[in-house]
């Protein structure tokens, strides 16, 4: 029987960097930390993990019949948008080319996941 949710994984080029984005992102310190493997705790209790895969390919946003699809991706609740998509810029996020809501910015890791920073209730 399952009991609760331990992680979610990425995977990209190399862990630690995407493990170091995402605990800049989310203000948060990496706690695990190896040349295959890197994770950040989450404060609802799981693990953002980053898996290193050799030849990694990234997704590609919005998707396109024939290359690499995104299989998940993160919401992150925010209360400013534009006080969020400058901290991601300054991370080392990108913004998406392609948007569809007014109150939900896409963004890429540097890995080239895309994530979206969208306004709570």
């Amino acid at each position: 029987m399952i009991s609760s949710v331990l992680g979610i994984a990425f995977d990209c080029p190399n862990a630690n960097d995407l493990a170091d984005f995402y605990a800049q992102l989310l203000g948060i310190e990496k706690t695990i930390s190896s040349p295959q493997f890197a994770a950040v705790p989450l404060p609802q209790g799981f693990l953002l993990v980053c898996q290193t895969v050799e030849n990694y390919v990234p997704p590609v946003w919005p998707w396109q019949d024939g290359c690499q699809q995104q299989m998940a991706h993160i919401d992150f609740k925010v209360d400013d948008l534009p006080a969020a998509v400058e901290h991601a810029l300054k991370c080392g996020a990108s913004k998406a080319e392609v948007q569809y809501y007014d109150t939900s910015t896409v963004m890429l890791d540097p890995a080239g996941h895309p994530f979206c920073l969208s306004l709570g209730d």
